[in-house]
């Protein structure tokens, strides 16, 4: 009996770790479509490549599927790109010249959750193809460059689900190579990986080529539990949210100097804009959720109308506009944003779009008047000539396009 006792809690450790270590690295991270070689098993750092593909056509093609269930237009700007459920996130790949009224094709790639198959949106001819069949189940996120042309997933491998692996494969599946194992945090964009690793000691990020070559240390600190991305040419570091705790947000330069922009906040979470001249904060104050925009220039913080979790926003392209999921009528009494990130609470969504000249809020989607169903906004994601809004419904996990 005693015995018996024994395995059982050494069980319940073992997946207690396991889903620990999720929630600490993925509850949060944001994450875009992935383009993943054909085969059944999720590649293994320290043993190679992926298993070579079996192609259905020719390499670097993509083959229509009969089996596909076609996207869904609800109106003539807001379309169901898929049931669902999606591996959190979807990259946006189209031209920078496009306008609302062009016929300039945009792409929006995702991977499906339950078979890891790959599948690519076209907005000209509003058909979805897949990819790419391979058979991925455990992807947790992925990150795309830019141009759509290499993904960096995530995933936790060994017996108890502790290591975490960032595998960097190229958009027609030839080749690809590991990051270093148990990253904290990753950001993408055209300058780089950056890449953030932490311990006992505090965290150390650095910054890789496209390639994942040439790492050069950005910063070290005594800051351990943070989260990075990229603030036009410099950095922005994060702690990492909690109710409970106050958080801070710090612009870092090219020598890797620390200036805090924000806090300290409860509940504190932060975007940069794509140009580096503004931060969005989230946080909590006598229990209710509080966004405002931070002038890097100046340092003045900038009260908003409208409040959400940061990591529910996406910033325009030309630091013009930040666009959101506003919940209505937040539940009560919730620790947020931790409530959220472990999905204990769901929000009913209506997208808004906040113009930085004059800081007013515009409704740009009513989601539940259009479909009647609730919207609870995740990862959402805008194309470079910002004609494009996509975002996943985390309720279902379903992904949805909506022309601007």
């Amino acid at each position: 009996m005693q015995r018996s006792l024994i395995i059982t809690a050494a069980v319940i450790v073992l997946l207690g770790i396991g889903v620990g270590t999720y929630f600490l690295f993925f509850n949060n991270a944001p994450s875009v479509s992935v383009t993943l070689t054909d085969g059944t098993t999720l590649p293994v750092a320290g043993q190679g490549t992926p298993p070579s593909t079996t192609t259905t056509g020719t390499t670097g093609t993509s083959t229509p599927s009969t089996s596909i269930t076609a996207p869904v237009a609800v109106s003539s700007r807001l379309i169901q790109i898929s049931k669902g459920p999606i591996v959190p996130g979807a990259v946006v790949v189209g031209s920078r010249a496009a306008s609302a009224t062009s016929s300039a094709d945009v792409a929006v790639s995702y991977i499906e959750r339950e078979s890891g198959n790959v599948f690519s949106y076209s907005t000209r001819t509003r058909t979805l193809t897949r990819t790419n069949n391979r058979t991925v189940p455990g992807l947790q996120s992925a990150l795309w460059l830019p141009n759509g042309s290499l993904a960096f997933t995530r995933y936790l491998s060994g017996a108890d689900f502790s290591t975490i692996n960032t595998y960097a494969l190229p958009a027609n599946g030839t080749g690809g190579f590991f990051l270093s194992q148990n990253l904290n945090d990753i950001a993408v964009s055209a300058a780089g990986i950056l890449t953030l690793s932490s311990g006992v000691n505090g965290s150390s990020a650095s910054l890789l080529r496209p390639d994942g070559t040439r790492p050069t240390t950005i910063f070290s600190t005594p800051l351990s539990s943070l989260r990075v991305s990229f603030a036009g040419k410099q950095y922005l570091a994060t702690t990492k949210a909690s109710a409970t705790l106050p958080g801070n947000a710090f612009l870092v330069n090219s020598s890797g100097d620390f200036s805090r922009v924000a806090g300290p906040h409860d509940g504190l979470a932060a975007l940069a804009s794509p140009l580096g001249k503004w931060v969005l904060v989230s946080y909590i104050l006598n229990a209710a959720m509080q966004m405002e925009l931070v002038n890097i220039a100046t340092g003045e913080a900038l009260s908003l109308p409208v409040a959400t979790i940061a990591d529910k926003c996406v910033w325009a392209a030309d630091d013009s506009a930040v666009y959101c999921g506003i919940p209505v009528n937040p539940p009560a009494g919730a620790a947020y944003p931790d409530d959220w990130y472990q999905g204990a609470i769901h929000f009913s969504d209506r997208i808004w779009k906040i113009q930085v000249s004059g800081r007013y809020a515009q409704l740009v989607l009513d989601f539940p008047k259009e479909t009647k169903g609730s919207l609870d906004v995740v990862s959402p994601a805008i194309n470079p000539a910002n004609t494009l809004l996509v975002f996943i419904n985390k309720n279902d996990g379903s992904l949805w396009g909506y022309s601007l």
